[in-house]
Protein backbone atom coordinates (compact mmCIF):
# COMPACT_ATOMS: atom_id res chain seq x y z
CA UNK A 1 0.00 0.00 0.00
CA UNK A 2 0.80 3.59 -0.73
CA UNK A 3 2.11 5.51 2.36
CA UNK A 4 0.43 8.35 4.09
CA UNK A 5 3.47 10.02 3.21
CA UNK A 6 4.36 9.63 -0.21
CA UNK A 7 0.22 10.86 -0.93
CA UNK A 8 0.52 13.93 0.75
CA UNK A 9 4.27 14.22 -1.75
CA UNK A 10 2.02 13.18 -4.87
CA UNK A 11 -0.76 15.70 -3.66
CA UNK A 12 1.68 18.81 -3.12
CA UNK A 13 3.52 17.95 -6.98
CA UNK A 14 0.80 16.61 -8.92
CA UNK A 15 -1.47 18.55 -7.40
CA UNK A 16 -5.52 17.71 -6.52
CA UNK A 17 -8.21 16.05 -7.30
CA UNK A 18 -5.78 13.41 -7.93
CA UNK A 19 -6.18 9.57 -8.27
CA UNK A 20 -3.35 7.41 -7.68
CA UNK A 21 -3.09 3.70 -7.95
CA UNK A 22 -1.07 0.48 -6.47
CA UNK A 23 0.15 -1.26 -9.64
CA UNK A 24 1.95 -3.81 -7.72
CA UNK A 25 -1.22 -4.41 -5.56
CA UNK A 26 -3.11 -4.91 -9.02
CA UNK A 27 -1.14 -7.35 -9.94
CA UNK A 28 -0.90 -8.91 -6.59
CA UNK A 29 -4.59 -9.29 -6.62
CA UNK A 30 -4.24 -10.61 -9.94
CA UNK A 31 -2.05 -13.64 -8.95
CA UNK A 32 -4.44 -14.35 -5.70
CA UNK A 33 -7.11 -15.71 -7.65
CA UNK A 34 -4.86 -17.97 -9.52
CA UNK A 35 -3.95 -19.02 -5.79
CA UNK A 36 -7.24 -19.06 -4.67
CA UNK A 37 -8.59 -21.84 -7.37
CA UNK A 38 -6.88 -24.45 -8.05
CA UNK A 39 -7.88 -24.91 -11.53
CA UNK A 40 -5.82 -25.73 -14.15
CA UNK A 41 -7.27 -24.43 -16.62
CA UNK A 42 -8.26 -20.90 -15.46
CA UNK A 43 -8.42 -17.64 -16.75
CA UNK A 44 -8.85 -14.20 -15.63
CA UNK A 45 -10.55 -12.03 -17.76
CA UNK A 46 -10.49 -8.19 -16.43
CA UNK A 47 -13.39 -6.59 -16.49
CA UNK A 48 -12.38 -3.25 -18.33
CA UNK A 49 -15.54 -1.23 -17.08
CA UNK A 50 -13.97 -1.65 -13.25
CA UNK A 51 -11.24 1.00 -14.51
CA UNK A 52 -9.57 1.68 -18.21
CA UNK A 53 -6.60 3.37 -17.19
CA UNK A 54 -3.96 2.55 -19.45
CA UNK A 55 -1.39 2.30 -16.97
CA UNK A 56 -3.01 -0.31 -14.85
CA UNK A 57 -3.70 -2.15 -18.45
CA UNK A 58 -0.35 -2.61 -19.35
CA UNK A 59 -0.16 -4.14 -16.31
CA UNK A 60 -2.44 -6.59 -16.37
CA UNK A 61 -1.78 -7.24 -20.03
CA UNK A 62 1.86 -8.35 -19.43
CA UNK A 63 0.91 -10.33 -16.58
CA UNK A 64 -1.21 -12.50 -18.53
CA UNK A 65 -4.87 -11.04 -18.18
CA UNK A 66 -7.58 -11.48 -20.69
CA UNK A 67 -10.38 -9.13 -21.05
CA UNK A 68 -13.61 -8.85 -20.53
CA UNK A 69 -15.38 -6.59 -22.63
CA UNK A 70 -18.58 -4.81 -22.70
CA UNK A 71 -18.84 -2.15 -25.63
CA UNK A 72 -16.80 -2.28 -28.88
CA UNK A 73 -14.74 0.50 -27.79
CA UNK A 74 -13.28 -1.46 -25.05
CA UNK A 75 -13.10 -4.31 -27.04
CA UNK A 76 -10.65 -1.53 -29.64
CA UNK A 77 -9.18 -0.10 -27.11
CA UNK A 78 -7.70 -3.73 -25.80
CA UNK A 79 -6.61 -4.42 -29.14
CA UNK A 80 -4.77 -1.85 -29.33
CA UNK A 81 -2.73 -1.91 -26.31
CA UNK A 82 -1.76 -5.21 -27.43
CA UNK A 83 -4.38 -7.69 -25.96
CA UNK A 84 -4.60 -11.14 -28.24
CA UNK A 85 -8.32 -11.10 -29.90
CA UNK A 86 -8.58 -15.26 -28.33
CA UNK A 87 -7.97 -13.36 -24.36
CA UNK A 88 -10.92 -10.97 -24.74
CA UNK A 89 -15.08 -11.64 -24.91
CA UNK A 90 -17.69 -9.04 -25.80
CA UNK A 91 -20.49 -9.42 -23.52
CA UNK A 92 -23.04 -7.66 -25.50
CA UNK A 93 -26.15 -5.09 -23.50
CA UNK A 94 -28.74 -4.39 -25.95
CA UNK A 95 -26.21 -3.62 -28.79
CA UNK A 96 -27.45 -2.02 -32.30
CA UNK A 97 -26.64 -3.80 -35.56
CA UNK A 98 -23.36 -1.62 -36.04
CA UNK A 99 -22.40 -2.51 -33.15
CA UNK A 100 -22.63 -6.05 -33.73
CA UNK A 101 -20.95 -6.02 -37.42
CA UNK A 102 -17.96 -4.02 -35.46
CA UNK A 103 -17.37 -6.38 -33.19
CA UNK A 104 -17.37 -9.38 -35.15
CA UNK A 105 -15.36 -7.82 -37.74
CA UNK A 106 -12.52 -8.53 -34.96
CA UNK A 107 -13.04 -12.05 -34.48
CA UNK A 108 -13.54 -11.67 -30.74
CA UNK A 109 -15.54 -13.91 -28.90
CA UNK A 110 -19.08 -12.50 -28.75
CA UNK A 111 -21.37 -13.41 -25.56
CA UNK A 112 -24.59 -13.21 -26.72
CA UNK A 113 -27.47 -12.52 -23.85
CA UNK A 114 -30.79 -12.27 -25.59
CA UNK A 115 -33.21 -14.69 -27.54
CA UNK A 116 -33.41 -11.49 -30.07
CA UNK A 117 -29.78 -11.16 -31.11
CA UNK A 118 -29.54 -15.17 -31.14
CA UNK A 119 -32.53 -15.36 -33.95
CA UNK A 120 -30.75 -12.73 -35.92
CA UNK A 121 -27.46 -14.36 -35.69
CA UNK A 122 -29.27 -17.64 -36.58
CA UNK A 123 -30.20 -15.91 -40.10
CA UNK A 124 -27.46 -14.39 -41.10
CA UNK A 125 -24.34 -15.80 -39.37
CA UNK A 126 -24.29 -18.61 -40.30
CA UNK A 127 -21.55 -21.22 -38.61
CA UNK A 128 -20.67 -18.18 -36.21
CA UNK A 129 -18.77 -19.19 -33.15
CA UNK A 130 -20.81 -17.85 -29.75
CA UNK A 131 -20.81 -17.71 -26.20
CA UNK A 132 -24.28 -17.49 -24.37
CA UNK A 133 -25.00 -15.81 -21.60
CA UNK A 134 -27.64 -17.16 -19.55
CA UNK A 135 -29.57 -15.48 -16.66
CA UNK A 136 -28.70 -18.11 -13.16
CA UNK A 137 -31.68 -16.85 -11.55
CA UNK A 138 -29.34 -16.32 -8.26
CA UNK A 139 -29.52 -12.79 -6.94
CA UNK A 140 -26.96 -11.27 -5.08
CA UNK A 141 -24.76 -8.20 -4.99
CA UNK A 142 -23.73 -5.35 -2.48
CA UNK A 143 -26.56 -2.88 -4.28
CA UNK A 144 -29.96 -3.89 -6.00
CA UNK A 145 -28.49 -1.91 -9.01
CA UNK A 146 -25.62 -4.14 -9.50
CA UNK A 147 -27.38 -7.69 -9.06
CA UNK A 148 -27.23 -8.93 -12.45
CA UNK A 149 -29.52 -11.77 -12.21
CA UNK A 150 -33.03 -13.02 -11.10
CA UNK A 151 -36.62 -11.67 -12.27
CA UNK A 152 -35.96 -7.69 -12.49
CA UNK A 153 -32.63 -7.86 -14.79
CA UNK A 154 -32.43 -7.36 -17.96
CA UNK A 155 -29.14 -9.63 -18.46
CA UNK A 156 -28.99 -13.20 -20.14
CA UNK A 157 -31.44 -15.77 -21.54
CA UNK A 158 -33.90 -17.79 -19.09
CA UNK A 159 -32.67 -21.22 -18.70
CA UNK A 160 -36.31 -22.15 -19.16
CA UNK A 161 -35.43 -21.23 -23.01
CA UNK A 162 -32.65 -23.80 -23.29
CA UNK A 163 -34.94 -25.83 -25.96
CA UNK A 164 -35.46 -22.67 -27.72
CA UNK A 165 -31.36 -21.58 -27.68
CA UNK A 166 -31.16 -25.33 -29.35
CA UNK A 167 -33.75 -24.71 -31.94
CA UNK A 168 -31.73 -21.18 -33.15
CA UNK A 169 -28.14 -22.81 -32.99
CA UNK A 170 -29.46 -26.24 -34.95
CA UNK A 171 -31.25 -23.53 -37.71
CA UNK A 172 -28.07 -21.45 -37.55
CA UNK A 173 -25.34 -23.75 -37.97
CA UNK A 174 -23.85 -22.32 -35.32
CA UNK A 175 -21.11 -23.08 -32.50
CA UNK A 176 -21.92 -22.67 -28.71
CA UNK A 177 -17.96 -22.72 -27.28
CA UNK A 178 -19.11 -21.19 -24.14
CA UNK A 179 -21.69 -20.77 -21.83
CA UNK A 180 -22.03 -17.43 -19.41
CA UNK A 181 -23.48 -16.01 -16.18
CA UNK A 182 -23.10 -13.50 -13.68
CA UNK A 183 -24.85 -12.71 -10.59
CA UNK A 184 -23.83 -9.39 -9.50
CA UNK A 185 -20.93 -7.32 -8.03
CA UNK A 186 -19.75 -7.64 -4.47
CA UNK A 187 -21.47 -10.79 -3.93
CA UNK A 188 -22.22 -11.41 -0.07
CA UNK A 189 -22.62 -14.75 -0.01
CA UNK A 190 -20.38 -17.74 -0.93
CA UNK A 191 -23.40 -19.90 -1.51
CA UNK A 192 -24.75 -17.92 -4.48
CA UNK A 193 -21.59 -18.68 -6.28
CA UNK A 194 -21.75 -22.28 -5.80
CA UNK A 195 -25.63 -21.98 -6.65
CA UNK A 196 -25.53 -19.91 -10.08
CA UNK A 197 -22.53 -22.33 -11.39
CA UNK A 198 -24.83 -25.48 -10.72
CA UNK A 199 -27.57 -24.32 -12.53
CA UNK A 200 -24.80 -23.14 -15.37
CA UNK A 201 -23.41 -26.24 -15.28
CA UNK A 202 -26.97 -28.43 -15.01
CA UNK A 203 -27.32 -26.82 -18.82
CA UNK A 204 -23.73 -27.13 -19.84
CA UNK A 205 -24.22 -30.91 -21.08
CA UNK A 206 -22.93 -32.82 -24.10
CA UNK A 207 -27.15 -33.38 -25.00
CA UNK A 208 -27.03 -29.61 -25.62
CA UNK A 209 -24.32 -28.07 -26.02
CA UNK A 210 -21.59 -30.34 -27.04
CA UNK A 211 -18.95 -28.20 -28.61
CA UNK A 212 -18.02 -26.26 -25.31
CA UNK A 213 -14.42 -24.95 -24.50
CA UNK A 214 -15.15 -23.02 -21.73
CA UNK A 215 -17.72 -21.74 -18.74
CA UNK A 216 -17.71 -18.54 -18.01
CA UNK A 217 -19.12 -17.80 -14.45
CA UNK A 218 -18.52 -13.72 -14.49
CA UNK A 219 -17.16 -11.74 -11.54
CA UNK A 220 -18.69 -9.91 -8.58
CA UNK A 221 -15.76 -11.06 -5.80
CA UNK A 222 -16.42 -8.51 -3.13
CA UNK A 223 -13.73 -6.65 -1.22
CA UNK A 224 -14.22 -4.76 1.65
CA UNK A 225 -14.79 -1.09 1.80
CA UNK A 226 -16.04 -0.51 5.86
CA UNK A 227 -13.46 -0.63 8.87
CA UNK A 228 -13.62 -4.14 10.35
CA UNK A 229 -15.33 -5.45 7.24
CA UNK A 230 -14.47 -9.16 7.42
CA UNK A 231 -12.67 -10.23 3.78
CA UNK A 232 -14.08 -13.61 2.19
CA UNK A 233 -12.64 -16.52 3.02
CA UNK A 234 -11.34 -16.72 -0.70
CA UNK A 235 -8.84 -19.83 -0.06
CA UNK A 236 -11.93 -21.97 0.81
CA UNK A 237 -14.53 -20.41 -1.56
CA UNK A 238 -11.62 -21.11 -4.41
CA UNK A 239 -11.24 -24.88 -3.55
CA UNK A 240 -14.88 -25.57 -3.54
CA UNK A 241 -15.09 -24.31 -6.67
CA UNK A 242 -12.21 -25.67 -8.29
CA UNK A 243 -13.85 -29.10 -6.99
CA UNK A 244 -17.47 -27.89 -8.50
CA UNK A 245 -15.55 -27.62 -11.84
CA UNK A 246 -13.58 -30.70 -11.73
CA UNK A 247 -16.73 -32.87 -11.26
CA UNK A 248 -18.94 -30.81 -13.96
CA UNK A 249 -15.87 -31.69 -16.63
CA UNK A 250 -15.83 -35.43 -15.78
CA UNK A 251 -19.51 -35.54 -16.01
CA UNK A 252 -18.90 -33.35 -19.32
CA UNK A 253 -16.45 -36.16 -21.00
CA UNK A 254 -13.70 -33.37 -21.24
CA UNK A 255 -11.55 -30.97 -19.72
CA UNK A 256 -13.01 -27.28 -20.32
CA UNK A 257 -11.80 -24.27 -19.44
CA UNK A 258 -12.88 -22.11 -16.46
CA UNK A 259 -13.02 -18.29 -16.63
CA UNK A 260 -14.09 -15.64 -14.08
CA UNK A 261 -14.09 -11.85 -14.90
CA UNK A 262 -13.49 -9.68 -12.01
CA UNK A 263 -13.08 -6.19 -12.39
CA UNK A 264 -13.74 -4.81 -8.66
CA UNK A 265 -11.62 -7.43 -7.03
CA UNK A 266 -8.64 -6.52 -9.16
CA UNK A 267 -8.44 -2.75 -8.79
CA UNK A 268 -10.80 -1.19 -5.76
CA UNK A 269 -8.10 -1.40 -3.22
CA UNK A 270 -5.23 -0.24 -5.10
CA UNK A 271 -6.77 3.44 -5.86
CA UNK A 272 -7.56 6.52 -3.83
CA UNK A 273 -8.51 9.75 -4.66
CA UNK A 274 -6.81 12.96 -3.15
CA UNK A 275 -8.75 16.14 -2.61
CA UNK A 276 -8.06 19.86 -0.67
CA UNK A 277 -10.30 20.97 1.81
CA UNK A 278 -11.12 24.57 1.03
CA UNK A 279 -13.70 25.55 2.94
CA UNK A 280 -15.30 24.59 6.31
CA UNK A 281 -18.67 25.68 7.52
CA UNK A 282 -21.63 25.21 10.28
CA UNK A 283 -24.92 24.59 9.65
CA UNK A 284 -27.03 24.49 12.22
CA UNK A 285 -25.42 21.22 14.11
CA UNK A 286 -24.01 20.27 11.10
CA UNK A 287 -20.16 20.67 10.44
CA UNK A 288 -19.22 20.55 6.35
CA UNK A 289 -15.95 20.16 5.01
CA UNK A 290 -16.05 21.36 1.28
CA UNK A 291 -13.66 19.58 -0.95
CA UNK A 292 -12.15 20.29 -4.48
CA UNK A 293 -13.76 17.62 -6.20
CA UNK A 294 -17.29 15.83 -6.21
CA UNK A 295 -19.22 13.59 -6.81
CA UNK A 296 -19.09 13.68 -11.11
CA UNK A 297 -15.18 11.83 -10.00
CA UNK A 298 -16.50 9.32 -7.76
CA UNK A 299 -20.45 9.28 -7.54
CA UNK A 300 -20.31 5.76 -6.24
CA UNK A 301 -21.85 7.26 -2.60
CA UNK A 302 -23.99 9.70 -4.26
CA UNK A 303 -25.53 6.65 -6.89
CA UNK A 304 -25.69 3.38 -4.43
CA UNK A 305 -25.04 4.82 -1.49
CA UNK A 306 -21.40 3.46 -1.00
CA UNK A 307 -19.11 3.65 1.70
CA UNK A 308 -15.57 4.85 0.87
CA UNK A 309 -13.05 5.34 4.27
CA UNK A 310 -12.12 8.83 4.26
CA UNK A 311 -8.68 9.46 6.25
CA UNK A 312 -7.75 13.24 6.91
CA UNK A 313 -4.03 12.66 5.59
CA UNK A 314 -2.41 16.20 6.90
CA UNK A 315 -4.01 15.78 10.19
CA UNK A 316 -4.37 11.86 11.67
CA UNK A 317 -4.09 13.09 15.61
CA UNK A 318 -6.11 15.49 15.76
CA UNK A 319 -9.55 15.76 17.80
CA UNK A 320 -12.08 14.01 16.07
CA UNK A 321 -15.54 15.12 15.16
CA UNK A 322 -18.74 14.16 12.44
CA UNK A 323 -18.42 16.18 9.06
CA UNK A 324 -20.28 16.00 6.44
CA UNK A 325 -17.69 15.87 3.82
CA UNK A 326 -19.15 17.37 0.65
CA UNK A 327 -17.80 18.30 -2.94
CA UNK A 328 -18.32 21.11 -5.20
CA UNK A 329 -20.59 20.25 -7.64
CA UNK A 330 -24.33 22.28 -7.62
CA UNK A 331 -26.36 19.49 -5.51
CA UNK A 332 -27.37 18.71 -2.31
CA UNK A 333 -26.57 15.30 -2.66
CA UNK A 334 -22.67 16.24 -3.62
CA UNK A 335 -21.61 13.96 -0.90
CA UNK A 336 -18.75 11.36 -0.02
CA UNK A 337 -19.65 10.99 3.66
CA UNK A 338 -22.46 12.09 5.53
CA UNK A 339 -21.86 12.54 9.78
CA UNK A 340 -18.72 10.74 9.24
CA UNK A 341 -16.37 11.04 12.11
CA UNK A 342 -13.18 12.20 11.52
CA UNK A 343 -10.02 13.80 13.03
CA UNK A 344 -10.25 17.78 12.74
CA UNK A 345 -10.45 19.08 9.51
CA UNK A 346 -8.96 22.39 8.63
CA UNK A 347 -8.53 24.05 5.42
CA UNK A 348 -6.50 22.87 2.93
CA UNK A 349 -6.10 19.12 4.83
CA UNK A 350 -5.55 16.48 1.89
CA UNK A 351 -7.95 14.08 2.66
CA UNK A 352 -7.69 10.34 0.95
CA UNK A 353 -10.53 8.73 -0.12
CA UNK A 354 -9.79 5.09 -0.26
CA UNK A 355 -10.96 2.03 -2.31
CA UNK A 356 -11.33 3.96 -5.26
CA UNK A 357 -9.76 1.88 -8.04
CA UNK A 358 -12.99 0.35 -9.20
CA UNK A 359 -15.88 2.18 -10.73
CA UNK A 360 -15.30 5.29 -9.68
CA UNK A 361 -12.82 7.01 -12.52
CA UNK A 362 -14.18 4.77 -15.01
CA UNK A 363 -17.94 6.22 -14.05
CA UNK A 364 -16.81 9.90 -14.14
CA UNK A 365 -18.35 12.98 -16.16
CA UNK A 366 -17.23 16.87 -16.75
CA UNK A 367 -20.98 17.61 -15.26
CA UNK A 368 -20.65 21.56 -14.10
CA UNK A 369 -17.86 21.41 -16.96
CA UNK A 370 -14.68 20.95 -13.77
CA UNK A 371 -12.34 18.06 -15.83
CA UNK A 372 -11.73 14.94 -14.15
CA UNK A 373 -9.04 14.54 -11.69
CA UNK A 374 -5.39 13.97 -13.28
CA UNK A 375 -3.81 9.69 -12.45
CA UNK A 376 -0.89 7.71 -10.96
CA UNK A 377 0.05 4.99 -11.52
CA UNK A 378 3.26 3.75 -9.20
CA UNK A 379 5.17 0.62 -9.12
CA UNK A 380 7.64 0.15 -6.30
CA UNK A 381 7.18 3.66 -5.74
CA UNK A 382 8.01 5.31 -9.22
CA UNK A 383 5.45 6.71 -11.44
CA UNK A 384 5.17 4.44 -14.43
CA UNK A 385 2.00 6.63 -15.63
CA UNK A 386 0.34 9.76 -15.72
CA UNK A 387 -2.60 11.24 -17.34
CA UNK A 388 -2.69 15.06 -16.49
CA UNK A 389 -5.47 16.68 -15.58
CA UNK A 390 -6.89 19.21 -18.10
CA UNK A 391 -7.10 22.57 -17.73
CA UNK A 392 -10.64 24.54 -17.99
CA UNK A 393 -8.81 26.18 -20.98
CA UNK A 394 -8.16 22.77 -22.54
CA UNK A 395 -11.58 21.11 -21.72
CA UNK A 396 -13.29 23.69 -23.51
CA UNK A 397 -11.22 23.85 -26.48
CA UNK A 398 -12.13 19.95 -26.91
CA UNK A 399 -15.72 20.69 -26.51
CA UNK A 400 -15.41 23.65 -29.14
CA UNK A 401 -13.90 20.98 -31.62
CA UNK A 402 -17.01 18.79 -30.83
CA UNK A 403 -19.11 19.63 -32.98
CA UNK A 404 -19.37 22.09 -36.31
CA UNK A 405 -21.28 25.14 -36.97
CA UNK A 406 -24.67 24.98 -39.59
Amino acid sequence: MISNTKLLELAAHYGTPLFVYDGEQVINCYRDLYDFIPCPTLQIHYALKANYNIGLLKLLRDAGSGIDAVSPAEVELALRLGFAKDKIIYTANNMTDAEFDKVCATGVVMNIGSLSRLRKIAGTRKGMKLCLRFNPDVCDGDSIHTMTAGALTKFGILLSDVEEVKALVKEGDLHVIGLHEHTGSGLQHAESVYTAMGKLMDIATPENFPELEFLDFGGGFKVPYQPGEARIDYVAMGAKIASLFADFCKRYGKELVMRFEPGKYLVAESGVLLTEVNTLKRNRERLIAGCNSGFPQLIRPMLYGAYHIIDNLSNPGGPRALYDVCGNICETGDRFAEQRELPEIREYDILAIRNAGAYCYSMGSIYNLRSMPGEIVLKEGKVIYQRKRLTDSEMIDAILKEGADY
